[in-house]
């Protein structure tokens, strides 16, 4: 196997992990619009797809740190890339599966080093930048969000208390569409640049760009394209998780959830910060939960999540470690990994055939509130 072929393999499979990232994260930017019917759900995921395409082109500081930041790029091979890539798409596929809207970022990251520790060392990952680009954002950026999301619901329902109920859905609802948009031009501007820096590092690796080059027009496209394309897709699953199973979301906080994150994915993906759009949203949806009053907030599920996020950096490097062990032992060894990607990979969405989520039925999940029994 040629290094060209490799090198092509490595770009057609970074792009398929852009296209699962895509309808992985879908629930970001559209999970409280569909769930409050401020869009129809085709009418969103299209949208929101258009959006991630134009994103990818506003900002490339979060694919500088990808490409030049994370890893030792002298130390690495397209084929060890190409196994971290393996691990990521593979985790988000199984928490597609089951519902749970993990950290796509997370994944790819982790599926990177671990494939780099076993084919080159743990010298050959920046440790510092995994901390301070990846590890801290991850812990703050929730949170942040939350806090904001929180304050935002507040004030809004107390400034909005004495409206007109019929205004205020009216009012909130075209609200809604327009923040809806904005995280989802957002999830473009930071999310897409992961992939463009995961096929920079790839160029860079195999001698095609200079050392410290950016992502060549071609990339940014085909990386914009790849992930609006999956966007589009819908990951129902976890958009009904999001929208349905953590409160009763109602347009003034759906609005006020996608504000705070929105500002908080523009502003990181502008200082070059790595961090996770899915547990951004997420922190704001929360967020947005506790500030209504009387709301009732599944925490139970936010313990799961957060089960996912933990496991998600590990679990994909233990994957990717796998792969670039089994890659390492030749051309037959990275065909045997290719091989077994694409048989997990139809076989984790022939399971999901069994039980589907589809655009029909995703707002079919009983509210919290309709679930919860009657006061006496």
């Amino acid at each position: 196997m040629t290094v060209s072929l490799i090198v092509i393999a490595v770009v057609v499979t970074a792009l398929a992990f852009d296209f699962t990232n895509g309808f992985h994260d879908t629930a970001n930017a559209m999970a409280t619009s569909i769930a409050t019917r401020a869009m129809p759900p085709r009418v969103a995921v299209a949208v929101a797809g258009v959006l991630n395409v134009v994103g990818a082109f506003l900002s490339i500081e979060v694919a500088k740190t990808i490409s030049n930041g994370l890893v030792d790029d002298a130390k690495i091979t397209p084929v060890v890339i190409f196994a971290g890539l393996v691990g990521a798409i593979l985790w988000n596929l199984v928490t597609w599966l089951v519902g749970l809207p993990s950290s796509s970022s997370h994944a790819l990251f982790g599926g990177l080093i671990g494939a780099t520790v076993v084919a080159a060392g743990a010298d050959a990952v920046n440790f510092g930048a995994v901390i301070s680009k990846i590890v801290l954002p991850a812990v703050i950026s929730p949170l942040l969000a939350g806090l904001i999301a929180l304050i935002a619901t507040y004030l809004t329902y107390r400034m909005t208390e004495r409206s007109d109920p019929e205004t205020i859905s009216t009012t909130f609802r075209f609200g809604q569409i327009l923040s809806a948009s904005t995280v989802a031009l957002a999830h473009g501007t930071s999310d897409a640049q992961k992939t463009m820096g995961v096929i920079t590092l790839t160029l860079i690796s195999a001698g095609i760009l200079s050392p410290n080059a950016g992502p060549p027009f071609w990339v940014i496209l085909s990386c914009g394209v790849a992930i609006g394309l999956g966007t589009y897709v819908g990951g129902w699953r976890i958009i009904q998780t999001l929208g349905k199973r953590i409160s009763d979301i109602q347009t003034r906080q759906g609005f006020a959830a996608e504000t705070a994150s929105a500002t908080v994915i523009l502003a990181s993906a502008h200082l070059g910060f790595a961090l996770s759009t899915t547990q951004v949203c997420t922190g704001s949806i929360f967020g947005a939960g506790a500030g209504r009053r009387l709301a009732q907030v599944q925490w139970g599920v936010a313990g799961q999540m957060a089960i996912a996020w933990v496991l998600t950096l590990p679990a994909a490097a233990a994957v990717g470690a796998v792969a670039a062990w089994t890659a390492g032992k030749g051309p037959l060894g990275t065909i045997l990994v290719a091989v077994v990607l694409i048989a997990a990979s139809g076989g984790i969405y022939a399971w999901s055939k069994r039980n589907p989520v589809t655009a029909d039925n995703v707002n079919d999940v009983p509210s919290i509130d309709q679930t919860a029994p009657a006061a006496a």
